[in-house]
């Protein structure tokens, strides 16, 4: 690996607009007709992408540091329920959007991060298995739970069966 191949740290902007870049390159390479919000920022979503009469809403999000922080201000202040978070976080969701993520941890400048497609109950059911059920705030990427952790011993990933594809792409279109 030559220098221009290392992993270049990106404040959160660049991570969004990166994010936001190869999701709608990956759309459209999946054949879909794409349009990308003009101006400020839609609250639910970022893209629109379709294919005839079918579309759907996607919020794309980044990261480069292995996980997205996704419900942590959803939790009461002196309170650590991660369940109940998760429900706060999820009722604010148009459950017919999709999340787009995009992970740049460890790519290289020139490559495409790891990207996933989730809808909003999905993300909630899976980030309320992990900690041995306890529950995150933060969706990882893989999670290695450690002696000093009460799901010592666990990993938590993200479901194989979310890793953006044209069969995936196609599944969430469907059901949309």
């Amino acid at each position: 690996m030559n220098l221009t191949d290392k992993p270049i740290k990106m404040n959160s902007w660049q991570v969004s607009v990166a994010a936001e870049a190869f999701a709608a390159a990956l759309f459209a390479r999946c054949g879909l007709d794409v349009s990308v919000q003009y101006g400020a920022n839609q609250p639910e979503y970022d893209l629109v992408v379709c294919r005839g009469e079918r579309l759907m809403k996607v919020s794309v999000k980044g990261s480069q540091d292995g996980g997205w922080g996704l419900t942590q201000s959803y939790l009461d202040k002196g309170a650590a329920n991660y369940h109940e978070a998760i429900d706060r976080w999820l009722a604010r969701h148009n459950l017919r959007t999709v999340l787009c993520l995009a992970q740049f941890l460890g790519v290289a400048t020139t490559e495409m991060p790891r990207m996933y497609l989730a809808t909003p109950i999905e993300i909630a059911h899976h980030l309320k298995l992990c900690a041995k059920g306890r529950g995150e705030t933060i969706l990882n990427e893989e999670q290695v739970w450690t002696n000093k952790s009460q799901a010592a011993g666990t990993i938590d990933r993200i479901p194989a069966g979310w890793r953006f594809s044209a069969t995936r792409v196609e599944q969430l279109l469907s059901g949309c």
